[in-house]
């Protein structure tokens, strides 16, 4: 029998002892005979011994010097997550015990603070997207956007789908996962010069497709043609999704302009660090018809019996608060301090602020466009426009993994291979330019590009 006494498990080894024999069985490997043996770890793990405390901070902070960190390496790489710059006031904001604990507001006559804070956040999404609710968050874009795709087949009571071949790779790759256990088909539509081939899109609609979907700006960092793509949606009465990068929508349109039914997103950029792949969270707001459709929940404004303002949650169609069968997702949960972080950020920039930071975005970006030209070692890879996210084809048979390794070399951290996911871009390099980069970091990064 292994030993499976633990310090953070309080059961001693006589109520163990207790517990399985009410349960008829002598050994808690009994519990796990299903798992296949080979499965099994059958050791020890591999734990070092315990150290001080001084010894372990000094052991954490050799491991994370490891790390290429935005602190000290100039960064290009977006493909969905993005170094803004994050005022200070969200870091200090944040440490206050009230937000940093909270949870779930399950007793709203206790958590209004909690229950406020995502109210805002409702609100500034609305604002953002032009559309009429948005929920309390979701856990990051890829989620959003499935649900997004859930809440069309159910509400069309369809079965298909047709999705822009310009979509993030990893959002496609979550849809279909779903897809697969939702009983729904996923069709893709072919992308031309960087953006969805609007005639292609129209050809795979059919008499079971309940939804459009379009990301823009897209995965190549191209602004997409959302007025033809929102009138074929609604000439065949299906619905418009679009997912967008909140920071374009201080100086684009929002999609409720172009006909969007359903509006998501990811939100790390909104203040949040790209802290390695997450924690982020997924934002999504719809059209007033379709709010009881939507998953998570909504934080609502209401008075109270003194006729107060006061804060509830409106609608909970999550499995924890409703049957299951009836609960319109299984995510039980919203990204509730990264959506505080974004209410925050929102609040600090303003209408203003956010307008300057798309500005910088998109000026930045082009002026490092055209000098990365200007090498001779890329060509364009699309002529579609672009907002601060751009895609270079590499020539002379330049290797974008060793490109990407020399930059790191020169603590600069390249753009994303392309290659990776689309085989006829394997030569294609995706850059970011966000308003923290400056002449000099872009300068410097075409300098070593000159070098190879």
């Amino acid at each position: 029998m292994r030993n499976y006494t633990s310090r953070y498990i309080p059961n001693t080894e006589e109520q163990q002892k207790s517990m399985l024999e009410t349960m008829g069985m002598k050994s808690l490997d009994e519990i796990f005979k299903d798992i296949p043996e080979e499965l099994k770890l059958n050791r020890a793990l591999n734990i070092p011994d315990d150290m001080a405390e001084y010894e372990l901070i000094k052991h954490m902070q050799n491991m994370a010097s490891k790390n290429a960190n935005m602190d000290d390496y100039v960064c290009f790489l977006g493909a969905g997550a993005y170094d803004h710059y994050i005022p200070s006031i969200i870091r200090h904001m944040l440490m206050r015990g009230e937000f940093y604990t909270a949870y779930t507001p399950y007793q709203p006559e206790i958590s209004q603070g909690t229950l406020q804070a995502i109210f805002e956040y409702q609100t500034m999404i609305c604002e953002l997207t032009g559309m009429d609710v948005a929920n309390a968050s979701m856990y990051d874009g890829a989620s959003a956007a499935t649900e997004a795709i859930i809440l069309a087949c159910n509400g069309k009571r369809k079965n298909e789908v047709v999705i822009s071949a310009a979509l993030n790779p990893e959002y496609k790759k979550v849809i279909n996962t779903y897809a697969r256990f939702n009983g729904f088909k996923v069709i893709e539509a072919a992308y031309c010069n960087g953006i969805t081939d609007i005639s292609d899109l129209e050809k795979k609609i059919t008499g079971d497709t309940a939804a459009v979907f379009i990301q823009s700006p897209n995965f190549f960092g191209a602004i997409e043609d959302l007025t033809n793509a929102g009138q074929i949606a609604h000439k065949n009465d299906i619905y418009f999704i679009v997912s967008v990068d909140p920071i374009s929508l201080g100086i684009l349109k929002p999609p409720a302009e172009y006909g969007a039914h359903i509006v998501v997103g990811e939100g790390q950029a909104l203040g949040n660090p790209m802290g390695f792949g997450g924690p982020y969270l997924g934002f999504f707001a719809v059209k007033k018809e379709l709010m009881r459709k939507m998953p998570g929940r909504i934080v609502g404004q209401t008075t109270d019996v003194n006729g107060k303002r006061g804060f509830v949650l409106t609608m909970q169609t999550r499995e924890q608060h409703i049957r299951r069968e009836k609960a319109t997702s299984n995510i039980c949960t919203n990204q509730a301090l990264n959506a505080l972080t974004a209410t925050i950020y929102l609040t600090v920039l303003g209408k203003k602020g956010l307008k300057e930071v798309g500005e910088l975005c998109v000026q930045k970006s082009h002026y490092a466009y055209d000098r990365l030209l200007e090498t001779g070692k890329f060509e364009a890879a699309f002529t579609s426009p672009f907002f601060k996210e751009f895609a270079l084809k590499a020539k002379n048979g330049i290797s974008i993994e060793e490109l990407n390794m020399k930059l790191l070399n020169d603590k600069i951290i390249g753009g994303y291979d392309l290659g990776k996911d689309f085989e006829e871009m394997k030569d294609g390099w995706l850059v970011a330019v966000t308003e923290k980069r400056s002449k000099e970091d872009i300068d410097r990064l075409v300098e070593k590009v000159n070098c190879l």
